[in-house]
């Protein structure tokens, strides 16, 4: 598992591990059962607090991420396809929201943006 650490951002520490940890499960970097660094060894390793690890694994877990057994340690959970649709779909959601305020801004009807749909999409 490779996570790294951004200090010039504003994002929290925290939010970088969840953000990391979360989109190699989506993209099955990480596969269901396996085991995570204990959150000690991962705060050692990234030179972070404690608490900041132990903050983003809760996180993982809440949002059904990850599952954490006392005693054995964290583990990916199983991919539960509706929470990764749901996940992409925000994802997406988030894009084409970008893409519409570039495209507003730079004077480009939606029509054009869906023709460079189209044209990408062939493209694949």
């Amino acid at each position: 598992m490779e996570i790294v650490i951004h200090n010039g951002t504003s994002q929290a520490i925290y939010q970088q591990i969840y953000n990391q940890i979360k989109e190699q499960v989506l993209s099955n970097k990480l596969t269901e059962g396996e085991l995570l660094p204990s959150i000690r060894v991962l705060a050692k390793e990234l030179r972070v607090s404690v608490i900041t690890t132990k903050r983003a694994y809760e996180e993982l877990e809440r949002d059904g991420f990850i599952l954490t057994t006392a005693g054995k340690g964290s583990f990916v959970a199983r991919r539960n396809p509706e929470l990764v649709r749901e996940e992409r779909l925000k994802e997406i959601e988030g894009h084409i929201g970008e893409i519409l305020r570039l495209a507003k801004s730079g004077g480009i009807s939606v029509e054009e943006v869906f023709e460079i749909f189209r044209v990408m999409e062939e493209e694949l």
